[in-house]
């Protein structure tokens, strides 16, 4: 009985320690057909965005685009105002210098306009409320009947005019240059930008931050909070948390090099 314990618990012990395979490693060049900067999510942090692109301008780049990853709105208290220049700084330089993508909260809105009631208690827990309150509209209790909450989106959908929903509801997903693809959330690993679903660019997919692409893409991104920047397999982070942390973050992305610029330094 113990000869036959110690040859199975070696047979295991050898597997166990069996050598896995390395992980394919991302080595690709970082090569964008346009310069451009990429902004983080803005989460309606209206007087910080004002505040970088005063620093943007400092860089004299006469040929960067700018791209804008999405999440315009929420958590902070100024979503209505960073809506409007938002809206109307694409439609003065045109949607090709001025690339504005959708996130996850930008759909939540668009959700509530869509069905209030089902939606509603979702988008405020996230904060929906205060995007409303930019508004100067209260929120709904959780126990409002229906024409309660269809009230509330009647309110914000004036309140925001028909020109911003539509924008809103017109926004790409996601944005290519070379070998460079921005999205919101991500995007997964095993699928090709032509072949990404709805909600992983907008809700980001369980193997993106683990495995690397191994098609050269490289992904800029907001969604997922981060304190460095610093490019890492293939992937770009710019979401620094602005409404939490009084820091909204762009990059400027060239062929070979990434920049990054803030509206406060990086904690230490």
């Amino acid at each position: 009985m113990a000869a036959h314990w110690f040859r199975s618990t070696s047979a295991i012990m050898r597997f166990s320690f069996r050598r896995k395979p390395d992980r394919p490693a991302f080595d690709a060049p970082l090569r964008p057909e346009d310069s451009f900067f990429a902004v983080g999510d803005i989460h309606g942090c209206d007087p910080l965005f004002g505040k970088l692109l005063d620093r943007l301008e400092s860089f004299a780049h006469p040929t960067a685009k700018l791209v804008l990853v999405g999440d315009y709105v929420d958590r902070g208290d100024h979503s209505a105002e960073a809506l409007r220049r938002i809206h109307r700084m694409q439609r003065d330089a045109g949607p090709e210098l001025m690339i504005c993508l959708r996130g996850n909260h930008d759909q939540m809105l668009l959700d509530f306009l869509d069905d209030p009631k089902k939606t509603g208690v979702r988008w405020f827990r996230h904060g929906g409320l205060q995007t409303l309150a930019s508004y100067g509209i209260p929120g709904v209790p959780q126990t409002a009947d229906e024409a309660h909450w269809a009230e509330t989106r009647d309110r914000l959908r004036a309140a925001m005019g028909p020109e911003i929903e539509a924008w809103l509801r017109g926004l790409p997903l996601s944005w290519q240059s070379g070998n460079v693809l921005v999205t919101h959330a991500g995007a997964d690993p095993g699928r090709s930008p032509a072949q990404q679903s709805e909600h992983a660019l907008l809700w980001g997919h369980p193997d993106f931050e683990t495995t690397p692409r191994s098609d050269g893409i490289w992904v800029v991104h907001g969604h997922t909070i981060t304190d460095s920047t610093r490019p890492r397999d293939g992937r770009i982070p710019v979401d620094t948390g602005a409404y939490a942390t009084g820091r909204l973050t762009a990059v400027l992305v060239e062929p070979g090099k990434v920049q990054s610029v803030s509206t406060a330094p990086r904690a230490k």
